[in-house]
């Protein structure tokens, strides 16, 4: 989803509820509501998203998961295409919802 309809959508559609996000400077980012709007005030136009999981575990009860690996986080610069390159490591929790579909909790 983050690469057909933007990492904003993505990130907001995937969040459950009471999500929380750590971003820069180890600030937290709490609820749907706030992951939404911590988003749209980024300029990511310009930014493509790519990570690919080393690790998946799921709980016993079958009601949490967690995942690991590396993204890259790319900026490419609209006039010369030229590209910038920001890799790191994820970790990501995720409930899985009454509807049996699963949401983040913690990214």
């Amino acid at each position: 989803m983050a690469a057909d309809k933007g990492i904003t959508k993505a990130f907001h559609f995937f969040a459950d509820t009471n999500a929380v996000i750590k971003r820069e400077n180890d600030t937290l980012i709490k609820g749907k509501a706030g992951i939404l709007n911590y988003y749209i005030n980024k300029d990511l136009d310009n930014v493509l998203l790519q990570w690919t999981p080393d690790f998946i575990e799921v709980s016993e009860a079958g009601d949490l998961a967690y995942t690991y690996g590396g993204y890259d986080f790319i900026v490419i610069d609209p006039e010369t295409k030229d590209s910038t390159v920001y890799s790191g490591i994820f970790h990501t929790v995720w409930k899985k919802q009454t509807d049996n579909t699963w949401k983040y909790v913690w990214d």
